[in-house]
């Protein structure tokens, strides 16, 4: 294969996005002849088609998406570039992409991540959440900058991104007043056979919680189990089971889901994390997140 010409692959994938000639002619203000003798340019230097005519119609052949995924990647890039470029131009935010973890409380990750919204200069903050895994694998290629999880990097996970521990939250069970009169006596006894709500079993959390109820001889009955924090809150607030949450945001959880706290877990804590590409922390939102991260958990924990 020749050298790449980006002008074809441009053509290639704007034909690819509009569905035809025609449409990335328009959208290019060129002819249709001239997208087609660019697109058999193409052809010939790959050395395979990237299209095959349906009816009136084109279809990508194999190679032909395999393309697509390579230009989508190069003109994504440059799209970012652009921005990153622009984001140097004053008074234009910068946007600064964060992935969290799904089993993170929001409330403590809007904790954490309210400080960007206070810097000095504009931030553009945008938030992704899904689990842990996916979230490394766009911060390997550079789709996000930081990554806020309750667990560091599982060991043997080929990716090159580093853990930098944030803090720590004991946890506290609440419930509902109506589900706690079903439920009298003393904490945690007043647990056993009562329903709770807990997080999935690959939890960074659940087998520490598992041990706590067996050194405790309680036996409540798990009636659901969420890797998400915020649904898991939910169902606890309509009353369908006695539910974990960070005491250090004792006070919230009770003003915003109408609930009490029974108890605290002893002994188990939540852990919180940002994982980023670099070893020594260099980008200054990093750097300003994380310092005021870690003195909000400090903080928050101390007035719990």
């Amino acid at each position: 294969m020749r050298h790449l010409n980006y002008n074809h692959l441009l053509y290639f994938w704007t034909v690819s996005k509009e569905g035809s000639v025609a449409k990335a002619a328009e959208s290019l203000h060129l002819t249709p002849q001239t997208i087609s003798g660019q697109l058999k340019m193409l052809e010939d230097s790959i050395g395979e088609p990237l299209f095959q005519r349906v009816g009136r119609g084109l279809v990508m052949t194999e190679m032909g998406r395999v393309v697509e995924q390579y230009a989508d990647e190069i003109f994504n890039l440059g799209a970012e570039l652009t921005q990153r470029v622009k984001s140097k131009q004053p008074g234009v935010p910068v946007t600064f992409n964060v992935g969290i973890v799904n089993s993170i409380p929001k409330l403590i990750a809007y904790k954490i991540l309210e400080p960007a919204l206070q810097l000095s200069e504009p931030i553009n903050v945008v938030c992704l959440e899904s689990d842990l895994d996916s979230l490394l694998g766009d911060l390997a290629i550079h789709k996000l900058d930081l990554v806020l999880s309750d667990r560091c990097i599982p060991p043997g996970l080929n990716v090159k991104a580093y853990s930098h521990e944030l803090g720590s939250s004991s946890l506290s069970f609440f419930g509902t007043e109506s589900l706690i009169s079903q439920f009298p006596g003393a904490f945690p006894n007043m647990l056993d056979a009562a329903p709770i709500l807990l997080p999935v079993k690959d939890h960074a959390l659940r087998r520490n919680m598992d041990d706590w109820l067996d050194t405790k001889r309680v036996s409540p009955k798990i009636v659901a189990e969420f890797d998400d924090s915020a649904l898991l809150k939910v169902f606890g607030q309509g009353g369908k089971g006695f539910f974990p949450a960070p005491t250090a945001m004792k006070r919230q959880v009770e003003r915003m889901y109408n609930v009490k706290a029974i108890g605290d877990i002893d002994g188990v804590n939540e852990q919180f994390f940002v994982i980023s590409p670099e070893r020594k922390l260099k980008h200054p939102a990093v750097i300003e997140i994380t310092q005021a991260a870690r003195s909000s958990l400090s903080s928050i924990s101390q007035v719990a």
